[in-house]
């Protein structure tokens, strides 16, 4: 029996390893299968080259768990270990600077096992005891047993072994012991070992018998061992790709479809990447793509290796260029994480190009779905934008489908103002907005739906790409000013009567929380709604940005600004404006009779103080417009008040007004019944 030392600089190695790798205890596992498999490949390979020449038999890996001994055993039928390459590869740990090693690596477990090649010792992570007992493959090789119990000190000794191959016992430690639950052990393997090349066998399989689970003698296979990636697209059908969906998601629903990754140069890559089907809740969806190194999951942390956007989509990405102990630090720095993730983005840009243009079709009735990617992608990539907008697609309200450079072309003669600006119509809720809808329709105005959830930041984006257009929600204003052309309809109404409308429609609007209303009266043509609500299309985005954008909450936090436009073409608004001078003539013309003379002497007195200085003008002037401006304030208080007295108890104002509210889904409660009660009366 030899005693000695394991070859390091430092004594303490194990509370290293215990302390700093615990918060990812876990992976001792995939660790020792790993090791499983490489010795279990290497003899494969030395037997193609003809330097192993015996038989293979079963290579199945086995997982064992004893919870009645505490120990969880690894068997492989591999390569083996010889005397010297235990001395080698187990007993020697190249380690040096601990102090600094662990300043650097405290953080970051991961890095600590692959930096320095402690892949079998992070065994000790939840062992207090580990045994190999292992036999070379080499002929008439002496079977050894190796033994440490987490101080630097191990014993080495000659023992029997029937076959070749290793045996790694672990001894599980008293606070490691949810390692001893078959259903934990049976979760790890299936999470890391599930694809591995060779079968990892974890105990027998069970079956029903008399009312309870028996094992039968048959090995548990838990993992595939030719995973799609691993084959040639031509080798599969569309059930394999949607089985294998299934299989990674149980609960999904079918994908919209899928991207075979393969690619040899300038680094290796395979994979599937699929498109969910999802309609919202971004972050909810991210962390569904699996890395596998060789077929040995890593992560699904996959942010850095594939492009943002492209986090959205499922499926799995497999490369050897990218080690299996994978750190961040790592992935920022290194050169070919960068190009994968310009693989990537090319590679799905080119299938959807190749799908819309083979399958316009079939492209148009899974845009719905897919607009949120591409849509996500356009936003945060510049060189996917320019490959994307070839195939993004607008939809409009009947539910057709145009690419940018074909509704550019659609709307270009009909739709384009006096200053020469492309104004883009769009509407976002087609229920709320139909009356809008209508109108612009009547116009012959072409109106795109944009209901999706990046449709705000996108319409931001697409005005900057876009020479000389503009986005305008459909119900930003009334339709003769959506696009302003030369010609007016209808003769405006004298400044005064359009006061007087203004205030008996403002005096009756209802106070709701956080909302103003702007009330104003214009010439639409008779035809037209006699009242619209309209919302500036600039500050109702600024608050749609808010909700999404950090350090833009002080729009969020200002009033929700309404314009009330009053048709003074339509019969209903003449006849409100007549209706209310006659009922008001007597009480309102001393009042305006009044202002008119306050507001003669207020001219007068600006025309005699043009062109002097402050201190010229005398103090009795400065008084007199001061009592003045003071004088007419209070007239005017008093004209509103006497026409909201009238409008008050005027049906016809109400009605309109609640109609208008209604039609913009901004009447509840009790003041719909009223609106209900009123209009049974006026009926």
């Amino acid at each position: 029996m030899q005693k000695g030392n394991i070859g390091v600089t430092t004594e303490n190695i194990f509370p290293i390893i215990k302390k700093f790798l615990y918060s990812d205890h876990e992976i001792f596992l995939r660790e020792l299968v790993s090791n499983a498999v490489d010795a279990t490949q290497k003899l494969k390979t030395y037997a193609s080259k003809g330097d192993f020449k015996g038989e293979m038999g079963d290579l199945t890996i086995h997982v064992n768990v004893d919870k009645d001994n505490g120990t969880i055993t690894i068997s492989d039928r591999g390569i083996g270990l010889t005397a010297e390459e235990i001395e080698k590869y187990i007993n020697q740990i190249a380690f040096s600077g601990a102090n600094d090693f662990l300043e650097k690596y405290k953080e970051d477990a991961n890095a600590i096992i692959g930096h320095f090649g402690l892949g079998f010792y992070s065994a000790f992570m939840v062992a207090k005891k580990v045994e190999i007992v292992t036999k070379s493959f080499k002929e008439g090789a002496q079977a050894m047993k190796w033994t440490c119990d987490g101080s630097p000190e191990f014993t080495l000794e000659e023992t029997e072994k029937a076959d070749r191959g290793s045996d790694i016992i672990l001894h599980i430690d008293d606070d490691c012991k949810e390692f001893l639950e078959e259903s934990r052990i049976h979760s790890l393997l299936t999470k890391y070992c599930r694809f591995l090349p060779i079968p990892v066998a974890f105990g027998k399989k069970k079956e029903w018998k008399d009312g309870k689970q028996v094992e039968t003698e048959e090995d548990n296979v838990i993992n595939d061992t030719c995973p799609i990636w691993t084959k040639k697209p031509s080798e599969l059908k569309d059930e394999d790709y949607k089985k294998f969906y299934s299989d990674l998601y149980p609960m999904s629903d079918e994908p919209l479809f899928w991207i075979h990754l393969n690619v040899d140069y300038p680094f290796n890559l395979t994979g599937v990447l699929y498109f969910p089907k999802i309609k919202s809740n971004l972050d909810l969806q991210k962390n569904k793509i699996q890395l596998y190194c060789n077929q040995v999951y890593v992560t699904d942390s996959v942010e850095g290796i594939v492009p943002d956007f492209l986090t959205l989509l499922h499926g799995v990405i497999d490369s050897p260029d990218i080690p299996l102990n994978v750190s961040r630090s790592y992935l920022q720095s290194d050169s070919n994480v960068k190009k994968i993730s310009t693989y990537i983005t090319k590679k799905v840009a080119d299938r959807l190009q190749s799908i819309f243009k083979n399958d316009r079709k079939e492209f148009e009735t899974k845009w719905d779905d897919l607009k949120i990617f591409i849509n996500y992608g356009m936003l945060t990539q510049e060189d996917f934008y320019d490959k994307a907008n070839k195939f993004a697609l607008f939809k409009d309200t009947d539910s057709k489908y145009y690419t940018f450079e074909e509704y550019q072309t659609l709307i270009k003669d009909n739709q384009t103002d006096k200053e020469g600006n492309l104004i883009y119509l769009y509407a976002n809720n087609l229920d709320e907005q139909y009356t809008y809808i209508d109108a612009a329709k009547n116009k012959g105005y072409s109106v795109l739906l944009m209901d999706g959830q990046l449709d705000v930041p996108m319409i931001n984006m697409l005005e900057q790409k876009f020479e000389k257009s503009r986005f305008t929600r459909v119900d930003s204003d009334v339709i003769d000013r959506l696009i302003v052309k030369e010609e007016q309809k209808g003769e405006e109404l004298a400044a005064d009567k359009r006061q007087v409308l203004a205030t008996v429609f403002n005096g009756q609007m209802p106070k709701l929380d956080k909302t103003e209303f702007h009330v104003e009266a214009q010439a639409m043509g008779e035809t037209a709604a006699p009242i619209i609500i309209t919302q500036s299309e600039y500050m109702r985005r600024m608050k749609e940005m808010a909700n999404i954008q950090a350090g833009m909450s002080f729009y969020g936090e200002m009033p929700t600004m309404y314009n009330l436009v009053l048709n003074s073409d339509h019969k209903l608004i003449k006849q409100v404006l007549n209706d209310t001078e006659s009922a008001c003539a007597e009480k309102l013309v001393p009042v305006e009779g009044e202002i008119a003379t306050l507001k003669m002497r207020q001219t007068e007195l600006h025309k005699a103080q043009e062109g002097k200085k402050d201190e010229d003008i005398p103090t009795t002037e400065k008084d007199e417009l001061k009592d003045i401006e003071n004088k007419l304030n209070d007239k005017n208080q008093q004209k509103n008040a006497i026409l909201n007295e009238y409008a008050a108890d005027n049906k016809i104002v109400h009605q309109l007004i609640d109609l208008a509210l209604l039609q913009n889904n901004m009447l509840k409660g009790e003041a719909l019944t009223n609106f209900v009660k009123r209009s049974i009366e006026l009926i």
